[in-house]
């Protein structure tokens, strides 16, 4: 059998940058195997252990954080202005689990009676497969690996072929760090059968998969006649934002601008739908014309700019089509002039921060995960309308609201169908908070305390004392 070669496509200039061979059948029965012999020895190890292993990857992370940095940028090409701090950012959280998990992984006591020991404990629930995606590698793999080993359980991690290096550099960290041979391996394939059969082992107990809908779909559906093996799912968002008319118009276009066009918009949490009340609306459109005059879009690794390519051909040809729709549909292109935005560089994938007025959800760039530099702004009447046309989607990841009076946002959210909600904040996961979908944004949680519930499994201990 001939195995599959995974070529990494660089969107800075679409030309090959790096090659990983695929799985083998070999493999597809070994890594599972071993992953089991691993869990045997590494659960029997204390939390103080585990602790101390995940406490030394930390610190390696914080070190070799321009090197990772610089492998993001050229691999998925956000700018390098930026890559540093998805590595602080990652460290940040996984220092929170870290502090959190004395508490969360005790056990938890019965009521007490005399002749009786009644408590509940929280164990690994064995070998886990992570599925992680290219836009984050790091941010939302150490949503994952750290409560699960923490955890105490083994684990095997698949990237996706545009980040190849994340995980392998996640496994050499964190050897270094000492955790022992077998507790993390990687794999890399672009088959999605190989996957699914690797999902379908008896060995794997738990799926950890972040990344599209149908992706997500697939992997349920290739767990779904195993009782025992959990799946938890961090999919798309369509994530709105509500600007009401007491706002600072100019405050919340630079934050609004912020959250749909970092990254170039490639967040399952950036703001991709935008309701103004309509008696700010044009001078919100002119604010956000402002700020984005003062955007560059180009080369990655020019510390001057803001926006890079987004990650495919493939992934511009979807923008594009979701910008044509609108305008075939009576969609206004607001986009300001910017002399960026007119001469990127040739080679890459590159497209150009787009502002969209006149919009409705008759075109897909309201309904339809883009997962691109576009902000298309829709007028509102009032908040009982702005909440109706937010709530007006398949997805539920995050969603803002924009006021000075926070009493009333406050009011707001608590009708939004979101499993987060901001008041004048957004694309901000905090470590603290559940991360966690609604509708077809997923299911499961990572982060905070919860965040630890899908990598345990409670067993409850009844003794009675032998009588004399």
């Amino acid at each position: 059998m001939s195995v599959e070669t995974i070529t990494t496509i660089s969107p800075i200039s679409n030309k090959p940058i790096l090659t990983r061979n695929g799985l083998t059948d070999v493999d597809l029965q070994s890594i599972p195997a071993t992953a089991t012999s691993a869990f045997d020895s590494y659960r029997r190890t204390s939390l103080a252990d585990r602790q101390a292993v995940v406490k030394r990857a930390l610190k390696l992370f914080k070190e070799r954080q321009d090197e990772l940095a610089k492998e993001i940028t050229e691999q998925m090409g956000r700018p390098i202005a930026y890559t540093a701090k998805e590595i602080t950012t990652a460290v940040a959280r996984g220092e929170y689990l870290l502090k959190i998990s004395q508490d969360v992984l005790s056990d938890a006591e019965g009521e007490a009676e005399k002749g009786f020991k009644r408590y509940i404990k929280k164990v690994p629930v064995g070998p886990l497969l992570i599925l992680f995606p290219w836009n984050y590698p790091y941010l939302t793999l150490v949503n994952s690996i750290v409560p699960a080993l923490l955890s105490g359980n083994s684990v095997i991690l698949k990237p996706s072929p545009q980040t190849p290096t994340s995980a392998e550099r996640i496994q050499k960290i964190f050897s270094d760090a000492g955790l022992p041979d077998g507790v993390i391996q990687v794999f890399h394939c672009g088959s999605l059968s190989q996957i699914e059969a690797m999902v379908r082992s008896p060995h794997i107990q738990l799926v950890c998969f972040t990344g599209s809908v149908a992706n997500g779909l697939a992997v349920q559906n290739a767990a779904s006649d195993r009782v025992g093996v959990r799946v938890g799912l961090e999919l798309g968002g369509k994530d709105p934002a509500y600007v009401r008319s007491d706002v600072d118009v100019k405050w919340a276009a630079e934050e609004i601008v912020d959250g749909a066009v970092f990254n170039s918009g490639q967040s399952c949490c950036s703001v991709e739908r935008v309701y103004v009340d309509e008696k700010i609306h044009d001078e919100f459109v002119s604010a956000i014309q402002e700020v984005l005059k003062g955007y560059k879009l180009g080369d990655p690794f020019d510390p001057k700019t803001h926006v890079g390519p987004v990650v495919s051909k493939r992934s511009a040809e979807t923008i594009r089509s979701h910008i044509k729709d609108a305008l075939e549909k009576g969609a206004r292109d607001a986009t300001p002039e910017n002399e960026s935005f007119k001469s990127p560089p040739a080679d890459g994938n590159y497209v150009s921060p787009t502002l969209l007025t006149d919009v409705n959800h008759d075109m897909a760039v309201m309904t339809e995960e883009t997962f691109g530099p576009v902000i298309p702004v829709m007028k509102v009447k009032n908040d009982a309308e702005a909440i109706k046309l937010m709530n007006d989607s398949q997805f539920g990841l995050t969603a803002s609201i924009w006021t000075k009076d926070v009493g009333r946002g406050h009011e707001l959210i608590d009708d939004v169908d979101s499993g987060t909600v901001f008041v004048n904040r957004c694309d901000y996961p905090s470590p603290d908070l559940a991360w966690v979908g609604w509708k077809d944004s997923g299911k499961g949680q990572t982060l905070s305390k919860f965040g630890f519930d899908q990598f345990v499994k409670l067993k409850s201990y009844h003794v009675k004392d032998y009588p004399n």
